[in-house]
């Protein structure tokens, strides 16, 4: 973890309460008003920079750091960011991309600024204790420090309890201490703070080559690029199951790396539980490909029936506690594979086939030339068996309109009202109303949902239990933004632009695949299977939920993980108290 504090009124940084916690600190500043510290200064197998650098001990960094386009390999992450803001000032985020979170501070302008990378794959956070400005990867160190009230944020548990995530971004469970968002930089003066955007996601004009071949091309170009700048020396691994998205990592992970045995994978299936076919595509996949396949069954692992006796800390209350064990078994197995391991999260909101909205915004242009070109190649390509199933839906769908969720009964109506919850709840899952894209809203906008900050945050937990990182390239810029430029027609439709990337280089069957959802929700069926353990007596979720009001009997899947919620909140509860 790293940390940066501040004294806007010039106090000098007291630096033996840190020494005894065992953290390395740099103090800076004419008054000794900055510090920096860091608990390693090392880096992960990939480069990424951890710990403190300087320039000509003018400038300053601490923090996480992995950039993209690393042309110059002699040239490290911290100090290219370094340069970057010595030639641009502010403006140096513009320049920069990547996984990041870090604190810099000007010497000659006095001035500390913190920055987070575009989507948040890194995370941010910081608090304000009297003149003392605080910042930190770590939660948990903040809501330790004494000077920063316990207070928890009710606003925050709402939505948690109701959600499953928080709907604002900038919340955590504390009320005083707050998330930077993604894509935002918080500069520090004797002033005081100020926060600002420096990035938006946006396309602007659709991506048009003449020879459709150069789509395919260019998107293993960039996704090469992607992986090479996130791979180790040794060994990568690939969360693969037998679906296009990770199989498509594999394949460019092992044209990347030059050699099949430098690529390892790991899949996890079901065997018992429900149906489940990700091992047969798998293996598949991996057999064509010549890497070496790790094989899980986790029908005992999706569900710890012994949870509440596990002391495992979490900076937040996270439903996937009920299953933290099994999943840190799971990282540790991974981690002695390989000290990176490749995510394949994003073609899936990046790759949505809005075709309405496509073919709308052409109308509207008067693009009658790519109109006629974008419907003939619909008409073409979905076939007949598509169309009959595209009749049936439009006879048979629902008329009713859309079913609004509903808050949980449990919920204490004092919870509700203070929070605005039921407003908040129904702004969850909107569109992007007068901001929308004009002709890619649904996939533009999925980016900024809060459920990314969720997926991050349980990545960062599993990097806490293993040894090793995260990486995610569909997301790196360059590839996303690829993505998203391509005609959704037909680009988008059942993902074309990968399976013609992927033509020849994966198994046809794999290929051909749709994208198959689980027969059944996994964690429901082994709570069935294994029940869910009684509250433990004590009112410490009592001023948001009715406990008596809980579901008695079976519990149904739309209010399972609501239900665990309040079983997830009540455990961090207790261990806080411990």
């Amino acid at each position: 973890m790293f940390a940066a504090l501040f004294n806007i009124d010039r106090a000098p940084i007291d630096r033996r309460s840190f020494e005894a916690a065992g953290l390395h600190i740099e103090v800076l500043g004419q008054a000794g008003q900055v510090a920096f510290l860091w608990s390693r200064n090392g880096s992960p197998a990939d480069g990424e920079m951890c710990g403190v650098q300087s320039l000509e001990e003018r400038l300053w960094i601490v923090g996480r750091l992995r950039l993209d386009g690393r042309s110059d390999s002699r040239t490290s992450d911290a100090a290219r960011c370094l340069q970057a803001y010595a030639r641009w000032g502010e403006q140096f985020l513009d320049h920069i991309a990547g996984d990041f979170c870090f604190a810099l501070w000007d010497v000659e302008r006095a001035r500390l600024i913190a920055a987070r990378d575009q989507l948040g794959v890194r995370s941010l956070f910081h608090a304000t204790a009297g003149a003392t400005i605080l910042m930190s990867d770590s939660l948990a160190w903040l809501a330790a420090r004494p000077e920063i009230g316990r207070e928890l944020d009710d606003t925050w548990i709402g939505d948690f309890l109701a959600a499953g995530v928080s709907i604002d971004v900038e919340r955590t469970v504390w009320r005083g201490i707050h998330r930077l968002p993604s894509a935002h930089v918080l500069a520090v003066t004797e002033q005081g703070p100020s926060i600002r955007r420096y990035w938006q996601l946006s396309v602007d004009e659709p991506l048009h080559y003449g020879d459709r071949r150069l789509y395919g091309e260019r998107f293993r170009e960039l996704t090469a690029l992607a992986i090479a700048d996130r791979m180790p020396p040794g060994r990568v691994g690939v969360s693969m199951s037998g679906g296009l998205d990770s199989t498509t990592l594999a394949a460019a992970a092992v044209e990347v790396a030059g050699d099949p045995a430098r690529v390892v994978a790991d899949c996890v299936h079901f065997e018992r539980l429900m149906p489940d076919d990700e091992k047969f595509f798998g293996m598949m996949a991996a057999r064509q490909l010549g890497i070496e396949l790790r094989t899980t069954a986790i029908d005992d692992l999706a569900y710890d029936p012994d949870w509440r006796m596990r002391s495992i800390p979490t900076p937040e209350p996270m439903v996937s506690i009920v299953h933290a064990h099994p999943d840190r078994l799971l990282n540790r197995a991974m981690a002695a594979e390989a000290g990176v391991w490749l995510f394949g999260e994003g073609p899936d909101n990046a790759l949505r086939f809005e075709r309405r909205a496509y073919l709308a915004w052409l109308f509207g242009q008067r693009r009658w030339g790519r109109l006629a070109q974008a419907a003939w190649q619909y008409l073409g390509a979905k076939g007949m068996g598509d169309w009959a199933g595209t009749l049936r839906r439009y006879t048979t769908r629902d008329r009713s309109g859309h079913a609004e969720a509903e808050l949980p009964s449990w919920l204490t109506s004092d919870l509700v009202e203070r929070s605005q919850l039921e407003d908040r709840l129904r702004s969850l899952d909107k569109g992007g109303g007068e901001t929308a894209h004009p002709w890619h809203p649904e996939a533009i906008a999925s980016f900024s949902h809060p459920v990314w900050e969720r997926m991050f945050a349980s990545c960062d937990l599993d990097e806490t239990q293993a040894p090793f990182v995260w990486r995610h390239p569909f997301l790196d810029l360059r590839v996303l933004h690829f993505m998203l430029s391509v005609p959704p027609v037909p680009w988008a439709r059942r993902k074309l632009l990968m399976r013609e990337a992927m033509r020849g280089r994966l198994p046809e069957p794999v290929l051909a695949r749709d994208k198959t959802p689980l027969a059944r929700y996994p964690l429901a069926e082994a709570i069935r299977r294994q029940g869910l353990p009684e509250l433990p007596p004590g009112d410490r979720v009592g001023a948001w939920v009715d406990v008596e009001r809980l579901p008695a009997g079976p519990i149904s899947d739309a209010d399972l993980d609501r239900v665990v919620a309040v079983h997830a909140l009540d455990y961090w509860l207790t261990q806080q108290r411990s």
